[in-house]
């Protein structure tokens, strides 16, 4: 596809797997540039909602955005990786991160050190789709002459989904991309860009090639207010779930987000977040103000900017509005 909108969309996890098609298919009709899969444990599978997604559209791109470095072995990604992008040619973006702890350590999964799985299951995966063939046996996953029947040589784009500065620098020098969370702002975003660069610099890699696609907390209404109180329920529900981290002390507000997710209530955090917080971290208001905040975005180094519309349940009508009020500024 040519001349694709710098704007896409991430499909919810609790979208039902009977209307998945559909909704991807709506996605793509609307004109936006890409579409995003998330697999957040234990809703969707990010290699099965990818392979339909594929399936029921005709040109865009369909990310998935991220899978657990520990969750798979490498060999396994590898496998379904190769069968999706050879099916569907240049289509198929596949992110690779350390997954969300809670998740993963419900499922005993946590590694001693992310950042060695995470390397590990990029440069492997990376090797078994060129059709090396690998023997490794010192860890963290074990290859015995393993190959791939159907290798894909010509390459697939892996991404990397990571938050803090060092892991930064190892998605520029691994990586082909880097996925950002739904807390990345633009202040955060330039932090990233310049670990990123490093890594790339390290390995002799094109910095301006690394892609930077960025999720973000979206909602767009006639009514500003309406809006901005949605993104307001979605930012505390995630800031709950992240904590404060380097996207949250780019902007010098860890101390004070410590104090408010200690309130525990959802719905006391919710109330307690500063509107200068909302304005920051969530695409909200208008349409007139939703632009705005994208452009903002991609000035700040996102090379796309990946919508997940809350709520969940309005997702047709956010989408209508954006695809008629949104799209056609940008």
């Amino acid at each position: 596809m040519t001349n694709r909108s710098p704007v896409g969309v991430l499909v919810h996890g609790t979208t039902p797997p009977d209307k998945l098609v559909d909704v991807c298919v709506g996605i793509e009709d609307a004109g936006f540039g890409e579409l995003w899969l998330s697999e957040d444990y234990f809703f969707l599978g990010g290699p099965t909602t990818a392979a339909m997604a594929l399936q029921g559209t005709r040109e865009i791109p369909v990310g998935i955005g991220i899978l657990s470095a520990v969750v798979r072995h490498p060999a396994v990604t590898a496998m379904e990786v190769s069968t999706l992008s050879l099916a569907y040619p240049g289509r198929l973006i596949t992110g690779i991160g350390h997954g969300v702890p809670f998740w993963t350590k419900q499922m005993g999964l946590y590694p001693k050190s992310p950042m060695r799985s995470l390397r590990a299951v990029i440069e492997t995966t990376r090797a078994l789709l060129a059709g090396e063939t690998l023997t490794i046996d010192d860890g963290p996953f074990v290859f015995d002459q393993v190959s791939l029947v159907h290798p894909n040589p010509a390459g697939v784009e892996l991404y990397a989904g990571v938050i803090g500065p060092k892991s930064l620098e190892l998605a520029g020098e691994i990586a082909d991309g880097t996925v950002m969370s739904v807390i990345a702002a633009p202040k955060y975003l330039e932090f990233a860009r310049q670990h990123i660069a490093a890594g790339a610099a390290k390995a002799g890699r094109d910095a301006a090639a690394h892609r930077i696609p960025t999720f973000a907390i979206y909602r767009a209404d006639l009514d500003g207010d309406v809006a901005r109180a949605a993104a307001r329920e979605a930012l505390a529900f995630y800031l709950q779930a992240v904590g404060p981290t380097p996207m949250t002390g780019a902007y010098g507000i860890n101390e004070r987000l410590a104090e408010i997710l200690g309130l525990g209530d959802l719905d006391r955090i919710a109330a307690a977040l500063p509107e200068e917080w909302v304005d920051t971290f969530t695409i909200a208001g208008t349409p007139k103000e939703c632009v705005g905040k994208i452009r903002a975005f991609l000035d700040a180094g996102a090379t796309s900017v990946v919508l997940a519309p809350f709520p969940a349940e309005a997702n047709d009508a956010i989408l209508e509005l954006t695809a008629a009020d949104v799209l056609p500024h940008l």
